[in-house]
């Protein structure tokens, strides 16, 4: 797939880009140069390579799951204004 100068103009137009002319042509041919790759890769068979989530094989470190810190909501909440079930109750800004 390859674009034209055309394609280019709409792009920068949607994203709100002022591109002169030089910058238009470098940004097509970036853009062509992207495309390409990704075809280029795209025809790199895969067949039986499992999909991984990193590069590296690293093991996480795992800690033992316990609640390290009080809960202190009571105080964090005294201030406001209005607290129901723990919740902070806030004006409504928005009309309907």
């Amino acid at each position: 797939m390859a674009l034209t100068l055309n394609d280019v103009e709409k792009i920068a137009r949607l994203s709100r880009l002022y591109l002169n002319d030089g910058e238009k042509a470098q940004t097509l041919q970036e853009l062509n140069d992207i495309f390409a790759m990704v075809e280029k890769m795209q025809s790199v068979n895969t067949d039986g390579i499992e999909p991984m989530a990193h590069p590296h094989e690293a093991a996480l470190r795992l800690r033992e799951d316990k609640i390290t810190e009080t809960d202190r909501a009571a105080d964090y909440q005294s201030v406001a204004p209005e607290v129901r079930n723990r919740l902070y109750i806030v004006p409504q800004v928005i009309e309907e």
